[in-house]
């Protein structure tokens, strides 16, 4: 009986520990309310307040678009509310420069807006007159005119903004970059029997004349026809129909 004693609690003892149990849960979800109050009133204010504009635009992968040019084209400003933002019209906004292929945008709290662009590959130059133009894997032509650009890009002269110099650009995408770094210049030399007739100026002196539509499946073989002429002996190779090369004639002027 005595041990049976033990283990009985009376109602009187327990209540004190209920109450004491009850007032800790109360003052754990106040404590709680309290701290969501506060959260919620520094959310607003932060929210109303300068703080939330945008301080700070970071743009990354820029190479040939400037980086004031993009933040301009984006919209955004000092005023923008960086709740405000709306990524995807951003990124739209942005990829309607002809140079930018891909946008990607990323909110880093608590007021720097970074913007990541992936430029369209840019083959060579578009040549009208003095003027030099961008042109792009695509085809388009960027209209930011240059008098100078570096001495390793491909030149294209007396070519237009048609379909001619389209198909030009698809035969450029199937090469190598191999062969493609060993062309210093594209003219565009239309004859009566070949409308579609191209010389290229290669980096080491070479000519190469061929035909637009089966440019690519010919040029492929280019470094092994090189491999077989005298680097000393200029001239052109020919790959218009088959492939033969005939040597400059030193005794003219070329």
């Amino acid at each position: 009986m005595v041990s049976q004693d033990k283990n009985i609690v009376s109602i009187e003892d327990r209540i004190p520990k209920l109450k004491q149990q009850r007032k800790r849960k109360t003052n754990r979800r106040l404590i709680l309310l309290i701290s969501s109050f506060f959260l919620l009133v520094i959310f607003i204010i932060y929210f109303q307040s300068p703080l939330s504009h945008v301080k700070q635009v970071q743009v990354t992968g820029n190479e040939t678009v400037e980086k004031q040019e993009i933040i301009k084209k984006s919209g955004i400003s000092s005023k923008t509310n960086i709740w405000n933002i709306r990524k995807k019209n951003i990124a739209e906004k942005i990829e309607s420069i002809p140079e930018v292929n891909q946008t990607t945008i990323h909110i880093a709290l608590p007021n720097t807006i970074q913007i990541h662009i992936k430029e369209h590959t840019k083959i060579g130059y578009l040549q009208n007159k003095t003027n030099l133009y961008p042109v792009l894997e695509d085809g388009t032509i960027v209209h930011h005119a240059l008098h100078y650009v570096s001495t390793d890009a491909i030149i294209f002269t007396n070519f237009k903004e048609d379909r001619v110099l389209k198909d030009m650009l698809q035969q450029f995408k199937k090469l190598p970059k191999q062969i493609v770094s060993s062309i210093s210049e594209v003219k565009y030399t239309p004859s009566k029997m070949d409308k579609e007739l191209i010389t290229l100026y290669m980096n080491n002196g070479f000519e190469v004349r061929a035909s637009i539509p089966t440019f690519a499946e010919k040029m492929v073989h280019y470094p092994s026809i090189i491999s077989q002429l005298n680097p000393n002996q200029k001239g052109v190779i020919d790959l218009e129909v088959g492939s033969y090369f005939k040597a400059f004639d030193t005794k003219k002027k070329h």
